[in-house]
């Protein structure tokens, strides 16, 4: 069995090493950098290129899920955030992760909806709990927190005990 499990991982590497050459032929800007741990391999996009990256993923590589997008706070470092684009491949079967990273000051970047409309969901719920927002996001407003709420829960700065000046409206059983 060892052996059949080398063989995977072995067959996973060398689609991620086409997946990079792929992309550094096709844009020599595409890949800042490429890191390998535990046998899954992401590679780091810059952030004006990842839709266009996306695309040629889906298109030319076949990478035809999106299985996730996370979002990670790096504060206080800059760019302070990571996300994170799970994508597979179930005709190659193959996986990659791309990432690009936001600034704190300006946490824009391109939405991949129109890339893969199934990214809307994910992309409000990174807006909603760490207020990165998405260009050309066609419905972009909180997902999980209530409409007035001030704030983004999943920051890092993010006050732990939270807000002490709670509306009744949120806590059941009270009255104004």
């Amino acid at each position: 069995m060892r052996v059949s499990e080398k063989r995977v991982a072995d067959n996973t590497n060398q689609n991620a090493n086409a997946v990079v050459e792929h992309l550094r032929a096709w844009n020599s800007n595409a890949v800042e950098d490429v890191i390998e741990f535990r046998g899954e391999t992401t590679i780091v996009v810059p952030h004006g290129l990842l839709r266009a990256v996306a695309k040629e993923c889906r298109d030319a590589l076949k990478f035809n899920l999106l299985s996730d997008a996370t979002c990670v706070d790096r504060f206080p470092i800059e760019p302070r955030f990571e996300l994170n684009y799970h994508l597979t491949s179930i005709p190659r079967k193959a996986k990659i992760r791309l990432r690009s990273r936001a600034s704190g000051e300006h946490p824009f970047i391109d939405s991949l909806t129109p890339v893969w409309p199934g990214a809307g969901w994910l992309e409000r719920e990174i807006f909603d709990l760490m207020g990165v927002k998405f260009h050309d996001h066609p419905d972009l407003r909180r997902i999980l927190m209530p409409d007035d709420w001030v704030g983004h829960p999943l920051r890092r700065d993010y006050p732990v005990e939270g807000f002490r000046d709670i509306p009744a409206t949120y806590l059941p059983g009270l009255k104004k």
